[in-house]
C-alpha cells in the first residue's frame, strides 16, 4: 500500500521470460484451448485479484513503449488506451504503428472469445479503446515548445485521428485544440530527481524535500497539471470523482 486510498501491484523485470509462452499461446486460443485463455488472461487476472483484495474502483496500467506479446497480454486487461507521446519522429512512428494493432488485437481477441472452451471461464473484455494521448515538452520557452519541436508537435493530430482512431483527418487541428489530447505536460526534468530521493510524486514535493524557492512553485505547478489531466482522462473513460477525490483533485 502506498496510502490509504492508493496500491501498487509492482512488476518484475523476470517476466520477460513469460513473453515466449505468451506468443506460443495467442494462435492456440483460436482452437479453443483452455490453458491457452488461461495463460492469455493471467494478467488481467492477477490485476482483479489485486484490485479486489484492496478494495480498488479503478486500475491504471504503465506499459512500456512496445507491441510484444506481454503488452499485448496486458492491454487486453484495459478498457481504455491513453497514448502518452514526445515531439519526435519515434512516437509519430509508434502512433502509426499502435493504430492498426490495437484494431487487429482488438478483433483478433473477440473472435477467441467466441472459441472460449467453457461459458463460466472469466476472461477480459479486451475493449482497449483509445482515448486520447499526452505530450511531454521537452523543453519550454515562454509557456511554448521551442521550435525544434513544432513540425512534430503539427503532425500528431491527424497522425492519432487517422491511423489510431481510423478516421478521416479532413481538416488540419492545431494540437491544442484537438479533443483527443488530454494534455500538454511541461517535463519538469528539476524535479523528477527529487520526487526519486523523496519516494514521492514530484507534486507533493515539499520545502523539507527540497523543493523550494522555484522548485516549490514548480512541484505546485505540477499538481495544477496533473490534477487537469486527472480530471479530462476521468471525464473520457466515464469515470465518477467522489466528491473527496474531486476535491484533492
Amino acid at each position: 500500500d502506498i496510502s490509504d486510498r492508493l496500491g501498487l501491484l509492482v512488476g518484475d523485470l523476470s517476466l520477460s521470460g513469460f513473453e515466449e509462452q505468451l506468443s506460443d499461446v495467442w494462435p492456440r486460443c483460436a482452437d479453443g484451448d483452455e490453458r491457452a485463455f488461461r495463460v492469455t488472461s493471467a494478467f488481467w487476472r492477477v490485476i482483479q485479484m489485486g484490485a479486489a483484495a484492496r478494495g480498488a474502483r479503478l486500475i491504471l496500467l504503465d506499459l512500456g513503449p512496445n507491441l510484444g506479446a506481454i503488452n499485448r497480454a496486458a492491454l487486453l486487461a484495459a478498457d481504455f488506451v491513453v497514448v502518452p507521446l514526445s515531439p519526435d519522429r519515434y512516437s509519430l512512428q509508434g502512433l502509426k504503428n499502435l493504430g492498426p494493432t490495437l484494431r487487429r488485437w482488438r478483433s483478433g481477441w473477440k473472435d477467441r472469445l467466441t472459441r472460449r472452451p467453457s461459458g463460466d471461464l472469466a476472461l477480459p473484455a479486451g475493449t482497449m479503446t483509445p482515448a486520447g494521448y499526452i505530450v511531454l515538452q521537452h523543453a519550454i520557452r515562454l509557456d511554448r515548445p521551442v521550435r525544434a519541436y513544432d513540425k512534430w508537435i503539427a503532425q500528431i493530430p491527424a497522425v492519432y485521428r487517422c491511423d489510431v482512431l481510423d478516421q478521416p483527418a479532413d481538416s488540419i487541428v492545431r494540437l491544442q485544440d484537438d479533443p483527443n489530447c488530454l494534455a500538454l505536460l511541461k517535463h519538469y526534468r528539476s524535479l523528477m530527481p527529487l520526487a526519486q530521493e523523496a519516494r514521492k510524486p514530484m507534486f507533493f514535493l515539499k520545502p523539507a524535500d527540497g523543493a523550494i524557492g522555484g522548485h516549490a512553485n514548480a512541484a505546485k505547478s505540477a499538481y495544477m497539471d496533473f490534477a487537469l489531466l486527472a480530471r479530462k482522462v476521468a471525464e473520457r473513460t466515464s469515470v465518477n470523482l467522489d466528491d473527496s477525490l474531486a476535491l484533492q483533485l
